[in-house]
């Protein structure tokens, strides 16, 4: 059984580390922790492992952002993965810093990855973890929050919700989405025992 988790961000130097970057980033810690690498080949960046007998597909699209739906539709049907078995990783403004939320389908809210692919395979109807990046910015400069950077305390909280995600794509992968829901989005509403986190300062 096979499955793909598409991690949403932009490529070059410099989008590494933003805000909008953190499919990529949890893409890449979950290869880390794999002792995986990335190829480069069409429309993205490929990786594969396994988890308890299944077949995973890590893909980080080449396409920048705005048209993600090119590469994940390409290797949805290169390697014959239903829709039921590709998880998206994305940023959202909308939860704050930190917060982890899984659902089965859903509106893109707003996302332009999000939103290309729901076009591109003409259905909304596939998982997604949102990874809340919070909305400390001022009115009509959401774009620079967005590609911006962490700080050094948003980063080092935000290596440690990682975790969270990679468990929780594993669960997917092995449990599927109903109980990793169940599971986990109680979970990621919460930061990690004893942690609040950090209160950026607005940005322009």
């Amino acid at each position: 059984m096979k499955y793909l988790i598409v991690g949403l961000g932009n490529i070059g130097e410099g989008y590494k580390d933003t805000r909008h970057n953190i499919g990529f980033t949890v893409l890449d810690a979950m290869a880390l922790a794999s002792n995986i690498s990335f190829i480069d080949r069409r429309y993205g960046a490929i990786s594969e492992t396994r988890y308890k007998g299944r077949d995973i597909i890590l893909l980080k699209p080449s396409t920048f952002m705005n048209l993600s739906g090119n590469a994940v539709s390409f290797w949805l049907k290169k390697e014959n993965i239903p829709l039921e078995n590709m998880l998206v990783i994305v940023d959202d403004i909308a939860l704050p810093l930190g917060s982890i939320r899984m659902r089965s389908k859903g509106s893109d809210g707003g996302h332009n990855g999000l939103a290309h692919i729901s076009t591109i395979l003409d259905t909304n109807d596939y998982p997604r973890i949102r990874i809340g990046i919070g909305n400390s910015f001022r009115k009509g400069s959401q774009v620079n929050f967005v590609l911006g950077r962490w700080n050094p305390d948003e980063k080092k909280f935000m290596e440690e919700r990682t975790s969270i995600v990679i468990d929780m794509i594993r669960s997917f992968v092995f449990a599927g989405t109903e109980l990793t829901m169940t599971v986990f989005n109680k979970v990621g509403k919460v930061p990690l025992p004893g942690k609040d986190p950090p209160t950026p300062a607005k940005q322009d």
